[in-house]
């Protein structure tokens, strides 16, 4: 009985490093290809860069977020 305790605690503070690492690759990614749309897209039109830019910006500000909240709650699997 203590085993399979001691198991399921070990397998979830596994479970929530993957997972943290996961959301951090995933972040990078997605903020990759912000940029990437981005340049392309001055590249076409660079009268709009200006705007681009700050959308960009403000993209890329809420995709932390949601990963930083993705982070915590897995760190917190693993620490409680």
């Amino acid at each position: 009985m203590i085993g399979t305790i001691l198991q399921a605690a070990v397998l979830a503070k596994v479970g929530g490093a993957i997972g943290a690492g996961i959301v951090a690759i995933g972040a990078a990614v997605g903020i990759g290809k912000i940029a990437q749309s981005t340049m392309e897209a001055s590249a076409r039109q660079p009268e709009i860069a200006g705007g681009l830019r700050t959308t960009a910006i403000i993209i890329g500000a809420l995709l932390e977020g949601v990963c930083l909240i993705g982070v915590i709650a897995c760190l917190l699997a693993v620490l409680l």
